[in-house]
């Protein structure tokens, strides 16, 4: 990969009223990561929150787009704009409804699948060829809105598991840097 530059983005809703919930899994997986790198997300004109350093070797900048999730597409673009990161240099890391609570899967490209968050940035970056890290969080039980039971906090028991859950993500997300899409997905699928 050389010393390109990779942009992380996790995706979630700003403010504290969103902080542990289902919908925030990326912004909780880009916590973990901000940790590894030793850095503090910091405001960034890209109007995300951002941290540069290094993961796996090579660079990379974490980013956190402020606002409302269904508004992502702005800051991404924004961010990739200014660190000049080319859509296959693009990791995405969101919550999906249609994984079982706690598992990973990475892809490239693909639709939405409902996914307001990333409908917003296949728009505004032009393509669906960016790199997508789903992290599982369960269908809602009944017939509970799905939009409603991604904005409530993980149960009692997804919280014994998520520190570890968020962790094997953030590991995830090395992997794609530090290696590439077909070798993490060997790792973790």
């Amino acid at each position: 990969m050389g010393d390109e530059l990779t942009l992380v983005v996790g995706l979630g809703n700003s403010g504290p009223k969103y902080e542990g919930t289902r919908h925030n899994a990326g912004f909780l997986v880009l916590d973990e990561l901000a940790d590894r790198v030793g850095g503090r997300f910091k405001a960034h004109k890209g109007g995300a929150e951002v941290v540069e350093g290094r993961l796996a070797g090579q660079r990379v900048v974490l980013a956190k787009p402020r606002g409302y999730m269904n508004n992502s597409g702005g800051p991404v673009s924004g961010t990739a704009k200014f660190y000049k990161a080319q859509p296959a240099s693009v990791i995405v890391v969101h919550d999906e409804l249609d994984l079982p609570f706690g598992a990973v899967r990475l892809k490239l490209g693909g639709g939405d699948n409902g996914h307001n968050g990333l409908r917003s940035i296949t728009r505004s970056l032009g393509t669906k060829d960016y790199l997508r890290v789903r992290f599982g969080v369960d269908r809602p039980p009944g017939r509970m809105d799905p939009a409603d039971y991604v904005l409530k906090d993980f149960s009692v028991v997804e919280r014994k598991q998520l520190a570890l859950e968020l962790d094997r993500a953030a590991d995830a997300v090395e992997a794609l840097v530090s290696s590439g899409l077909e070798a993490a997905q060997n790792q973790f699928h």
